[in-house]
């Protein structure tokens, strides 16, 4: 099993106390499968990829990830397996400004000193980004940031890839193209997804779909 959530607990501290977020979630993710996190807002989705991805820490449970248990690394130790077997497409696309297109795909490979030319240049042509790699995030438009942030979250070869709206920003035309591009992509890594989405239409062309309510999973 690659990845194996049980039992995971988060809360937030407002105004009156603690806001229990996640109330004992357990579900697990095996090599190249692929699950959609279905729910309506607030109901703790991106919260459990946070918690998965070593972003934010649980207050109960386990998350354990390619053999190690998440929830019990330091800071620096969920920042190196996050590095070594996580990849991350956020809505916001989370692009660094001041790098051109190139360099922003191959960031994290190069951070986990595993950057490979030729994978990285075919990444490019298979999302249509070879005419923009020297362009800056800036000079993109919101559909080809989304690939960019795809192709940099493929780049460093991830076990599983966290997906959180990854096309919530695009229209729905653009949100398909990118969609059938990512999904086809994956397929080739063997990498597992977890992907949140608010729409249907979406989660119903990934392989499994779970369903977040009020922090539980029906």
């Amino acid at each position: 099993m690659l990845l194996s959530i049980e039992d995971l607990r988060k809360s937030y501290l407002g105004p009156e106390g603690p806001v229990p977020v996640l109330r004992g979630v357990t579900l697990s993710l095996q090599a190249g499968e692929t699950l959609a996190l279905t729910g309506e807002s607030g109901s703790g989705k991106s919260t459990l990829l946070h918690l998965v991805a070593g972003l934010d820490a649980a207050d109960g449970g386990r998350v354990l990830l390619d053999g190690q248990e998440v929830t019990r690394l330091d800071d620096s130790g969920r920042a190196r397996l996050r590095r070594s077997a996580v990849g991350i497409v956020f809505q916001q696309f989370n692009l660094i400004p001041s790098l051109d297109v190139a360099v922003n795909i191959a960031f994290q490979a190069r951070l986990n000193d595993t950057p490979e030319p030729r994978a990285l240049s075919r990444l490019a042509g298979a999302l249509g980004l070879e005419p923009h790699l020297r362009k800056y995030p800036e000079q993109l438009s919101g559909g080809q940031q989304q690939r960019v942030a795809i192709a940099r979250a493929l780049a460093a070869r991830p076990k599983l890839i966290l997906a959180d709206e990854p096309t919530g920003n695009l229209d729905e035309a653009t949100a398909d193209e990118v969609m059938e591009q990512f999904l086809a992509l994956v397929a080739e890594t063997g990498a597992a997804l977890l992907m949140v989405t608010h729409s249907p239409r979406l989660a119903a062309r990934l392989g499994r779909q779970a369903h977040l309510s009020q922090g539980r999973l029906l």
